[in-house]
C-alpha cells in the first residue's frame, strides 16, 4: 500500500513539474498578450547545436494565422477544401486531430486566408476569419458552439482592404473584439452564447488590424486598442469611452498591438508614422491621457515589438525598404542601437532569455540575446523548405511561437515544429 501511495505521489509530482516547466501559448502574443513566454530551459545558442526539426505539417493552406498552443494541441487557422478552417494539431506528432470550417475564403493580392490567431479558453477555441466570422468551437472535437458575423450581424467596418485580422480577447465571461463601424468600434459578447453585451457607442471608428490588450490604471480596468483613428480605451464593464489619442495613425494599415507598461502605453505603426508613448492617470474616478512623445525611431510594419527591462526590441523601416532591427529606450523614445546584421524585416517573440527574430523574405530565424549594448546574435536557422503556394504580394508574415519547449514557424501551408529545449 505504501509503495503504491509513493508511486502515485511521485507520478503526481512529475506531472506537476512537467506542467510548471512548460508554458502554454493560449492566444495571440502569449498568456499576457505581451509577446513574452515564461518558458525556461531553452537553448541559449544555436552556433554549435541547431534545433532539431520534429515535424512538418503540410496542409494548413493559405493564411497568416499563428498557432495557439495549449497542452498537447496547437490550434491554427488556414484554408482547406476551398474554405477557411480551424485546424487542431497534435504537437508531439504534427498530425491533424480535426478541422472545422469557419466561413468562405477571404482573398486579396497580399495573400488569401485567415489572418488572426485563435484564442483557447475553458475548453473552447475562438477565432475570427478573414471575412469577419467570429466562431466558438469545442476544442476537443471542433464542433461549432456559435458563430457571429462581425461584418453582417454587427455591421462592422475595417480600414482598407486586408480583411479582419484581429485575435479575439477572452476576459472572464466575455469575448471582446473590434468589428469597427457606426454601431461601435469595440464589442463584448457572451463567450458561451455569442450574445452582444455592449458596443462602444461613443467610439465609432473603423477597426484597424491590431489586437486588443487589457490594462489597469489605479483601480480602473481598461481595454486598450488601436482603431483606424488612433489609440482608444474603454471600460470593460460597459464599453464606455475612457480616453482617445490620435497617435500611431496612418491611412494604410495600423497593425502592431499596443504595449502596456504600468500606466503608460506604447504604440507604433509603419508608412512613415513612427511611435508614441501615452501616459494614463486616474483621479477621482476619471481617466486622463497625455502624449509624452511621438518619434520616427520605430516604424514597425506588422512584426510586433517586445518590451524587456525598459527597452523596446523590434524591426523598423519595412515600407521604405530600409529595414533595421533596433533597441529603443521606452521612456525617452531614443534608439540605443541599430543593427545592420539582419537586414530583412520580420516578426519577433521572446522566450527563455532570447529573442527570436523571424525574417519575412527567406524564413531565417535569428536567436538574439537582448541587451542594451548591441545586436548580440547567438545563431541562426533557416526553414528546411519554403511554400510552393503562390504568395501574390505577401511574404512570411506569421509570427514565431515558443511553447512547451518547441518553436513553431509557419510559411503559408507549411507549419514547422523545432525542438528548442536545452536537453
Amino acid at each position: 500500500m505504501r509503495k503504491c501511495l509513493a508511486l502515485v505521489l511521485v507520478s503526481a509530482l512529475y506531472f506537476y513539474v512537467s506542467i510548471s516547466l512548460a508554458a502554454d501559448w493560449p492566444q495571440w502574443q502569449g498568456q499576457a498578450r505581451n509577446n513574452i513566454s515564461t518558458e525556461q530551459n531553452l537553448l541559449q545558442s544555436w552556433e554549435s547545436f541547431k534545433p532539431k526539426l520534429l515535424w512538418t505539417y503540410r496542409d494548413t493552406g493559405a493564411g497568416y494565422s499563428g498557432p495557439a498552443v495549449v497542452g498537447n494541441r496547437a490550434f491554427i487557422m488556414g484554408v482547406q477544401n476551398g474554405a477557411e478552417a480551424m485546424i487542431a494539431l497534435d504537437i508531439e506528432s504534427g498530425k491533424q486531430v480535426w478541422a472545422a470550417p469557419l466561413g468562405k475564403l477571404f482573398g486579396n493580392n497580399w495573400g488569401d486566408g485567415p489572418r488572426g490567431t485563435p484564442t483557447v479558453d475553458g475548453g473552447m477555441v475562438y477565432g475570427i476569419s478573414g471575412s469577419g466570422d467570429l466562431v466558438c468551437l469545442n476544442a476537443a472535437n471542433g464542433k461549432e458552439n456559435w458563430k457571429v458575423s462581425l461584418a453582417k450581424d454587427l455591421e462592422g467596418k475595417v480600414m482598407k482592404i486586408w480583411g479582419f485580422t484581429e485575435s479575439p480577447l477572452i476576459d472572464g465571461d466575455k469575448v471582446v473584439c473590434s468589428p469597427g463601424g457606426p454601431k461601435g468600434t469595440l464589442a463584448a459578447l457572451d463567450k458561451k452564447t455569442g450574445k452582444v453585451l455592449w458596443r462602444s457607442t461613443e467610439i465609432t471608428d473603423e477597426a484597424s488590424y491590431a489586437s486588443m490588450v487589457k490594462g489597469k490604471i489605479g483601480e480602473q480596468e481598461i481595454y486598450i486598442q488601436m482603431s483606424a483613428a488612433g489609440l482608444i480605451g474603454v471600460d470593460p464593464a460597459t464599453g464606455k469611452k475612457l480616453f482617445a489619442e490620435k497617435v500611431g495613425v496612418n491611412g494604410i494599415a495600423i497593425i502592431p498591438t499596443p504595449v502596456v507598461s504600468g500606466n503608460k502605453v506604447y504604440v507604433t505603426s509603419d508608412y512613415g508614422t513612427g511611435c508614441a508613448l501615452v501616459e494614463l492617470t486616474s483621479s477621482s474616478g476619471r481617466l486622463a491621457s497625455k502624449v509624452l512623445y511621438e518619434k520616427k525611431v520605430m516604424q514597425n510594419h506588422h512584426g510586433g515589438v517586445v518590451l524587456l527591462d525598459g527597452m523596446i526590441y523590434g524591426c523598423t523601416g519595412n515600407s521604405n525598404g530600409r529595414a533595421k532591427w533596433i533597441c529603443q529606450n521606452l521612456e525617452t523614445g531614443d534608439a540605443v542601437w541599430e543593427s545592420d546584421n539582419f537586414t530583412q524585416s520580420g516578426s519577433i517573440t521572446f522566450a527563455g532569455n532570447r529573442l527570436y527574430c523571424y525574417g519575412q523574405n527567406d524564413g531565417t530565424v535569428t536567436l538574439v540575446e537582448p541587451n542594451q549594448k548591441a545586436w548580440t546574435e547567438k545563431g541562426r536557422l533557416t526553414l528546411p523548405e519554403m511554400t510552393k503556394l503562390p504568395r501574390k504580394s505577401g511574404k512570411i508574415w506569421t509570427h514565431p511561437v515558443v511553447s512547451n519547449g518547441k518553436l513553431f514557424l509557419r510559411d503559408l501551408d507549411l507549419v514547422f515544429c523545432f525542438d528548442v529545449s536545452a536537453k
